[in-house]
């Protein structure tokens, strides 16, 4: 998935992939994903998709600030 948050591009495609956390199981409407990333230039961003009755009803893309990524990685380990 691509998106553009404030004129910078931010692509699953072409970003690293730090983590990626499921809960529940595929299909289940309370279900969902989220993946941190990380952009060649540095930048952070989660990648959220999930059920319909999940908090993540349709796919999209957040911008995170390193403080904030670093504080997701360590409330999902």
């Amino acid at each position: 998935m691509k998106k553009i948050i404030c004129k910078r591009e931010y692509d699953t495609e072409n970003a690293s992939l730090v983590k990626k956390v499921t809960v529940g199981e595929f299909g289940e409407p309370d279900g969902y994903e989220e993946s941190l990333y990380q952009t060649e230039g540095g930048l952070y961003f989660l990648y959220v998709n999930g059920g319909e009755e999940s908090p993540y009803p349709k796919e999209n893309i957040k911008s995170i600030s390193k403080a904030k990524a670093a504080e997701w990685l360590k409330d999902k380990e």
